[in-house]
């Protein structure tokens, strides 16, 4: 295949942020191009390592492919699929742990994160998780692997791994490149916009989901942290400021000298209630075809099957290199 591999998965935990939807659910519609073959994941595996009400989990992972297909992704032209329906991925996972060493798992900031937030919890998958990420990476011999600047750290491992087994056994796998959208790709929290937007927020005023009705993300905008500046700008320190423009620049198109342009002479109330409505204009239409997708279960059956399937091609041919190269078959 001459066109670009680009691989990009998301746990089913929760229902992801107009942070995730900008910085890169998005990007991942845009990236279905004729020079490029995308495969899309939904990665339940990787949802374990934290205590989980099992039809909970279930019910997630469908949400969240239907979540995607609506978000853009063509699932005839970009396979999507379940992570636990190819089992490839937990099978290469296993020799990758041979190939990942101690120091370079416990060097990960989200072990460290995730350890001390689930104390009572702190399993072996946790700690390699990350050998499970390079393999569903690698699996598919990407060229390109987006993600935002707390992921980066992942594809680098992924990226040592494929170099120290290719140097020990020849070439096998592609050695990736994460790649980092470059405007938006960073949303901040509304009540604390010195931190990134997230979905475990405990503040729900913190956060807007891609689901949220209109009239909540009219109210949690209006009451988003600003500054004591009286100017409507992009500075540096106007963190609150700063983070509403972006949001408005993202959903709107317009560059940010066209954005500040828009609010001269104006107060915060009149940018956050067109900041909330740029962003109602945008995700409404996902929020609705959403709904219709998730209610069609034989279409949404038939595209997480298809997707499997497609998927599984590729990463079985790539498992079978794999194992043939440490002398298993």
């Amino acid at each position: 295949m001459d066109k670009k591999i680009i691989l990009s998965g998301i746990k089913p935990t929760g229902i992801p942020t107009l942070g995730n939807y900008i910085g890169a659910l998005r990007n991942w519609r845009l990236m279905q191009q004729d020079d490029k073959y995308c495969y899309y994941m939904v990665a339940d595996l990787h949802a374990l390592t934290v205590r989980n009400d099992p039809d909970e989990l279930r019910q997630q992972t469908r949400s969240m492919a239907a979540l995607l297909i609506a978000c853009g992704i063509d699932p005839e032209r970009s396979p999507l699929f379940i992570q636990s329906h190819v089992p490839a991925h937990a099978e290469l996972a296993w020799i990758l742990n041979c190939f990942t060493y101690m120091g370079e798992l416990q060097r990960m900031t989200q072990f460290k994160d995730k350890a001390a937030k689930h104390a009572d919890n702190i399993n072996a998958g946790l700690f390699t998780y990350p050998s499970l990420m390079a393999a569903d990476i690698l699996l598919y011999q990407p060229h390109y692997v987006p993600v935002g600047e707390d992921q980066k750290q992942h594809v680098e491992l992924a990226r040592n791994i494929a170099i120290r087994f290719n140097n020990a056994f020849g070439e096998t796998f592609v050695v990736p490149e994460p790649i980092m959208p470059k405007f938006g790709a960073r949303i901040m929290g509304l009540q604390d916009p010195e931190h990134k937007m997230s979905k475990t927020d405990t503040n729900p005023n913190g956060y807007i989901s891609l689901l949220d009705e209109p009239a909540v993300i009219m109210k949690k905008f209006k009451k988003a942290v600003t500054d004591c500046e009286p100017v409507i700008a992009y500075a540096e320190g106007r963190y609150g400021c700063n983070n509403l423009l972006t949001v408005y620049c993202a959903c709107t198109g317009k560059t940010m000298e066209e954005a500040v342009k828009d609010f001269e002479g104006a107060g915060y109330g009149k940018l956050k209630t067109a900041v909330a409505e740029a962003v109602i204009a945008e995700i409404e239409p996902v929020q609705q075809e959403y709904k219709r997708i998730l209610a069609d279960v034989t279409y949404l059956d038939s595209v997480l099957k298809n997707g499997a399937e497609k998927a599984g091609e590729t990463a079985q041919k790539t498992l079978d290199l794999a194992f043939a190269r440490v002398g298993l078959r």
